[in-house]
């Protein structure tokens, strides 16, 4: 009997690693932790909302909204992935810093993930696919849905507050 649940529970997590896309399927660091998660564990056939994020940017101001998206959609599935990144040069100086402005000063709990390139050969995994399906950031707190089978279907730039009715309406049309 044990020996059946441990095949099933491996079949299952067989089958959801072979449909969950590569480039979902990356162990990422958390801000300012040293626990990892993977995309495809916490995000794999749920709609998703990418953004690339610094702490000392004029739109830093939006993880207020991106956590109020977090709260309200989340129990209907939406996972929010903020990737703190220093590629126009506006976030902390160091990683404890820039936790600081997301948990302490905006309360964020939805996933951040630590400092790193989302642009350019060096982007992770996970901002190179979008920039293939998509655009690369031109800026930090561009968004990008994507949906339930791992397709980028729309980004927004940087002056699209997280609280925008087109934001909001297109979330909507994923859950």
């Amino acid at each position: 009997m044990m020996g059946t649940l441990m095949a099933m529970a491996l079949n299952a997590s067989n089958a959801k690693a072979d449909s969950c896309p590569a480039f979902l399927d990356h162990d990422l660091r958390k801000l300012h932790s040293s626990d990892v998660i993977n995309l495809c564990d916490v995000a794999w056939g749920k709609p998703v909302l990418v953004v690339n994020t610094a702490s000392h940017c004029g739109y830093t101001g939006q993880f207020e909204g991106l956590e109020a998206l977090h709260k309200e959609y989340q129990a209907d599935g939406l996972v929010v992935v903020g990737f703190a990144s220093d590629d126009f040069r506006q976030e902390a100086a160091t990683e404890s810093e820039a936790a600081s402005v997301c948990f302490k000063n905006f309360g964020v709990t939805f996933t951040m993930i630590a400092p790193g390139p989302v642009t350019g050969a060096d982007a992770n995994p996970i901002f190179r696919e979008i920039a293939a399906q998509s655009t690369a950031p031109r800026w930090n707190f561009t968004k990008y849905l994507i949906d339930r089978e791992g397709k980028v279907v729309q980004s927004f730039p940087s002056r699209i507050r997280p609280d925008d009715p087109e934001l909001v309406r297109a979330v909507e049309s994923l859950l």
